[in-house]
C-alpha cells in the first residue's frame, strides 16, 4: 500500500518569486517532499504584479481632483520589458534549483495579477495536490498592512497549503 502512494502521480504547484524565501521553499520541497525517482510534477508559478496605473484623473469636484501621471509609451514599454525579465530571471533561478532533480518534470507559468489570486486559481485550475510557498515572515502589524499572500492562498485553497518558513541564519542576519 505504502508503495503505490509513492508511485501516484502528484502535481505541486511551488510559488517562486524574487525573494530568497521563495527558493528556500522550492529546495525545501525539493528535498523534503519530491522524490527523485517520483512520477510528480512541479508546477513553477509566478506571478507579475499588475502594473500600478498612472494617468489623470479627471474629477467634477475638488475633492475628486487628484494629481495623476502621463507615461508616454516608450516608458510604458520599459517598464513592461523589465517586468518581463525579472519573470524571466525568477524563472531561471528556480530552474537552476529544480536541475538536481532531473527525473521529476517541472513546467512553468507566468500570470499577471494579484499573487493571491493568481495562486489560488491556477491551483484549483490545475486540480494540484499541494501549494508550496515560501513565508516573508511578517509580523503582526506589516502582514495587517501588506496582507499575507500565504496566509491568504492556506485559508482559500481547498488543497493543502504548505508554508516554509526560511530558518534564521546563526549570523545574525
Amino acid at each position: 500500500m505504502a508503495s503505490e502512494v509513492a508511485e501516484k502521480e502528484r502535481k505541486i504547484l511551488v510559488a517562486v518569486d524574487e525573494g530568497e524565501e521563495s527558493s528556500y521553499a522550492l529546495s525545501w520541497c525539493l528535498s523534503n517532499i519530491v522524490n527523485e525517482n517520483s512520477k510528480d510534477t512541479l508546477v513553477l508559478v509566478y506571478a507579475r504584479p499588475p502594473r500600478a496605473v498612472y494617468s489623470t484623473l479627471d474629477g467634477s469636484g475638488e475633492e475628486d481632483h487628484l494629481p495623476g501621471y502621463l507615461f508616454s509609451s516608450d516608458i510604458l514599454a520599459s517598464m513592461e520589458k523589465y517586468s518581463h525579465e525579472v519573470a524571466e530571471c525568477v524563472l531561471e533561478k528556480a530552474h537552476r534549483i529544480c536541475k538536481d532533480f532531473n527525473a521529476i518534470k517541472v513546467e512553468t507559468k507566468v500570470e499577471h495579477g494579484d499573487p493571491r489570486d493568481i495562486i489560488c486559481q491556477l491551483a484549483e485550475k490545475l486540480n494540484v495536490d499541494l501549494v508550496v510557498m515560501g513565508s516573508h515572515g511578517y509580523g503582526l502589524i506589516k502582514r495587517a498592512f501588506l496582507g499575507s499572500v500565504s496566509h491568504h492562498c492556506a485559508q482559500n485553497l481547498k488543497c493543502p497549503v504548505l508554508i516554509v518558513k526560511k530558518p534564521k541564519s546563526h549570523d545574525g542576519n
